[in-house]
């Protein structure tokens, strides 16, 4: 007699919360486990060009608003930031943002995947 497993968690999650190789990026516990799979759904060069772009908006943003005292300003943060990522996934890397099932780890994962551009360490 066979000793049948119970399905795991990422049989039973829908195909819809999942990557496209199966991944439930919600089952990842921690940031060093989900930042492979953040990479991963950013392989598209372009996708990670929109990323920098918008990101480096909102510095500039932020920049502005401290140097000039409007601190309005930073009601664009969001909307480069997450403007020009949705962008990069739905217009070229054709994806779900991480953004819409890990939004703290997503953010996380889009400043250390900035600064290792400015680094050189991932090409964009």
């Amino acid at each position: 007699m066979q000793n049948r497993q119970p399905p795991s968690e990422s049989a039973q999650t829908p195909r819809s919360e999942r990557d496209a190789v199966g991944v439930n990026p919600r089952e990842l516990r921690s940031f060093a486990e989900f930042y492979p799979f953040y990479l991963g759904e950013h392989s598209e060069r372009l996708c990670r060009r929109m990323h920098f772009i918008g990101s480096s908006l909102v510095l500039l943003c932020l920049a502005s608003a401290v140097l000039s005292g409007v601190w309005a300003l930073c009601w664009l943060c969001p909307v480069f930031g997450y403007g020009f990522a949705w962008w990069g996934h739905f217009g070229f890397e054709h994806n779900k943002p991480a953004s819409f099932s890990r939004p703290l780890y997503s953010l996380m994962g889009d400043w250390v995947m900035y600064r290792e551009m400015c680094l050189g360490r991932l090409s964009f």
